[in-house]
């Protein structure tokens, strides 16, 4: 005999996949900082964006007690100076958070049981770690800003400098998350991706470092070849590139007008080719 049980069909609308994207780049945004998380997936992340703001906060303090006519640093150079190792150590705690607990516990396959397509979830990972490195970058630089407002300067270069600084944050989320996440994506084993991210950004930079060095970076003006070393790392691949695009050179920029253009295509390599990798590597799963 066959029982009749009460299950029913669902009636109700049907929120498609755009909804469904847009609920897993919410989600992924929230994880991001530990949000509907324990209180322990919280202190980092949050430790983080504190280490980021709580510099910028003593900078606006000083200026406004000093009664200084500018600020004690450029926009750009905060983060490219201050923030950076902040930035890579978010980068690298957070990033496996949206990929590799998701491979872990196989949740990968339920998601594509719904209508999001492999293209739509690898879209909304990349956003949420985007914004959340935004979040991350643009928060110290609005407080630098607002202080500088505040504290009278003059508004037409601290308003022109901040939109550069912007630029520097925008650069730095997309080159960062796009590393972090592909290498997120080759592991389930969030300790080995947390590892493997600021092993590539920090020795990245090292590496950098010591060829700029061998071919002439110590010196009062450095060589071409010195700041060609720079394309080694994707940190200052974006300081440079933004230091020259907005004239803030001196020694920082990349070499002339055809560096620029080369940095530039290889930013834009390091964001597209990693998209097309991880496309890649959802396809099989």
């Amino acid at each position: 005999m066959i029982h009749d049980i009460g299950y029913r069909g669902y009636q109700g609308r049907r929120l498609g996949r755009g909804y469904a994207t847009r609920a897993l780049f919410v989600q992924g945004l929230r994880a991001a900082f530990g949000l509907g998380r324990s209180a322990k997936s919280k202190v980092l992340p949050m430790l983080m964006l504190a280490a980021m703001v709580l510099p910028a906060t003593m900078v606006v303090g000083i200026a406004i007690a000093t009664k200084a006519t500018h600020l004690a640093t450029d926009y750009p150079r905060y983060l490219s100076g201050v923030g950076l190792i902040f930035a890579e150590i978010f980068t690298a705690a957070q990033a496996p958070v949206l990929l590799s607990r998701d491979l872990r516990f196989a949740t990968v396959p339920l998601y594509f049981s719904r209508p999001i397509t492999r293209a739509d979830y690898v879209r909304a990972r990349s956003g949420a770690m985007v914004c959340a490195l935004l979040i991350v970058t643009v928060l110290p630089l609005l407080l630098l800003y607002v202080g500088a407002l505040l504290a009278g300067m003059d508004p037409v270069p601290n308003t022109e400098h901040f939109g550069f600084g912007l630029l520097a944050a925008l650069l730095y989320s997309l080159v960062f998350s796009a590393i972090g996440l592909v290498i997120a994506a080759a592991t389930p084993r969030r300790g080995f991706g947390v590892a493997a991210i600021m092993g590539v950004l920090a020795v990245s930079a090292i590496v950098a470092e010591i060829v700029s060095g061998l071919n002439g970076g110590l010196h009062a003006d450095p060589t071409d070849s010195a700041k060609w070393a720079f394309l080694l790392s994707p940190a200052s691949l974006v300081s440079r590139l933004v230091n020259q695009l907005c004239g803030l050179g001196g020694d920082g920029g990349t070499p002339g007008g055809l560096g620029a253009v080369v940095f530039a295509i290889e930013l834009l390599v390091i964001v597209v080719g990693a998209q097309l990798l991880l496309m890649r590597r959802y396809r099989k799963i």
